[in-house]
């Protein structure tokens, strides 16, 4: 007797294929940001903040004493622990695991964040106020530009992609020692020792080559708490624990690639949209035109949409002239210039940091958010149009085999 077909089946194959495409992760963040506006601009919009932003009935950890402090605190350690596990593999056997491979990325990220963060400054003044803002535009999103990438199919070449990630990986590395070294205050010295052994409690039980995973995530959950008291941000415990995790394993099945397998759908689509619903709502009535002119959005948008593109492709250009890296093999220099523009795609980490750079200002921390989302939707936009211009669809067969 056949089987019987399983009707959920008709659902949940689509569903699955969707969530596998390059694209799924940028487009979903694109709604969930839409959403977020929607929601703080409409008659919700009060609930909307209260949500996120009132105390909670009950925490089990008082320093976490809302939603909102749950998610970028709490929920965003887990997204940079999926980050660091993702740097790992890649210094080890992946896109930077030899000096010949780091230069262009590593070349290209540092003038991508020195342009932006330049650029932002002149624009924003001399105002010390705003400059705790100008490592707000630095940072690319990896799931956002790749998901326009993704929008173009075929046209951009497979290395062009590569260096694209790479970048932004490199982009991740930058903006975690920038939040580390530049936006922590109030050292609890105690907390931070505490921290410290554990930290180097995980390295023992690497070197050790401890094979069950429990021992990890225990002492890393520990790490983070003494982090989150010690005046370090939190998510920096997320990053330091994953540099921890063994890439040792039977058959080439690593303990540090099982997690990531399991945690980055996690991490991409559930962890950064609701980081994005809660972070991107900005009630635009409270803030008016005046408001979107300040020199706060103008300098972060500014910082995106021209400092990621000029610090980027003059570094690309600068490099391959005196050979020290030759640029993205099979890339022509318009489809080189319109991959430098979706690099002005700032959205999770941006928001992020403007949330470091100004605590005590919730007007800031709008209108920064205004300055992200124009910046990021600009280079979108713009990257976009360039691309689909200056490429031509290539044949699938040469790019498996690319």
């Amino acid at each position: 007797m056949a089987d019987r077909p399983n009707p959920l089946s008709a659902f949940v194959a689509p569903v699955r294929t969707l969530f596998v495409q390059d694209w799924a992760a940028g487009v979903l963040l694109i709604l969930i940001a839409v959403a977020a506006m929607a929601a703080a601009n409409s008659p919700l919009g009060h609930a909307y903040h209260a949500l996120f932003h009132d105390p909670l009935a009950w925490t089990p950890i008082a320093k976490l004493s809302n939603l909102h402090l749950w998610i970028n605190d709490g929920l965003m350690a887990v997204f940079f622990f999926v980050v660091g596990l993702e740097v790992k593999r890649e210094m080890i056997e992946g896109q930077l695991a030899t000096a010949e491979q780091r230069r262009l990325p590593l070349l290209a990220a540092i003038a991508g964040m020195a342009t932006p963060a330049a650029i932002y400054l002149l624009v924003a003044g001399s105002e010390p106020e705003l400059q705790r803002g100008w490592a707000i535009p630095a940072a690319t999103d990896i799931a956002f530009a790749m998901g326009v990438v993704g929008l173009l199919g075929q046209r951009v070449p497979p290395a062009l992609r590569l260096f694209l990630l790479t970048v932004a990986i490199v982009d991740d590395i930058g903006a975690v020692l920038i939040i580390a070294l530049f936006y922590s205050s109030g050292l609890d010295l105690a907390w931070l020792i505490g921290a410290v052994v554990l930290l180097g409690m995980l390295i023992a039980l690497n070197r050790a080559r401890v094979t069950r995973l429990w021992p990890f995530l225990l002492v890393a959950l520990l790490l983070w708490f003494c982090v989150l008291h010690s005046g370090v941000h939190a998510t920096i415990a997320g990053v330091a624990a994953a540099l921890t995790i063994p890439m040792v394993g039977k058959d080439d099945d690593t303990m540090l690639e099982r997690v990531e397998h399991v945690l980055a759908p996690w991490s991409s689509y559930l962890i950064v949209p609701l980081f994005g619903f809660a972070n991107a709502g900005v009630n635009l009535a409270g803030i008016g035109l005046a408001g979107v002119l300040a020199p706060l959005p103008l300098a972060i948008g500014a910082g995106l949409v021209l400092g990621k593109q000029l610090g980027i492709f003059a570094a690309i250009a600068i490099a391959n002239a005196i050979g020290f890296a030759p640029k993205p093999a099979g890339s022509s220099w318009p489809a080189i210039w319109g991959v430098s523009i979706l690099c002005g795609i700032g959205f999770t980490m941006s928001l992020f940091i403007s949330e470091l750079a100004f605590p005590r200002s919730q007007l800031l921390v709008e209108e920064a958010k205004i300055g992200i989302l124009l910046g990021s939707l600009i280079s979108a936009v713009l990257g976009f149009v360039v691309l689909r211009l200056v490429t031509q669809p290539r044949d699938p067969a040469e790019s498996a085999s690319a």
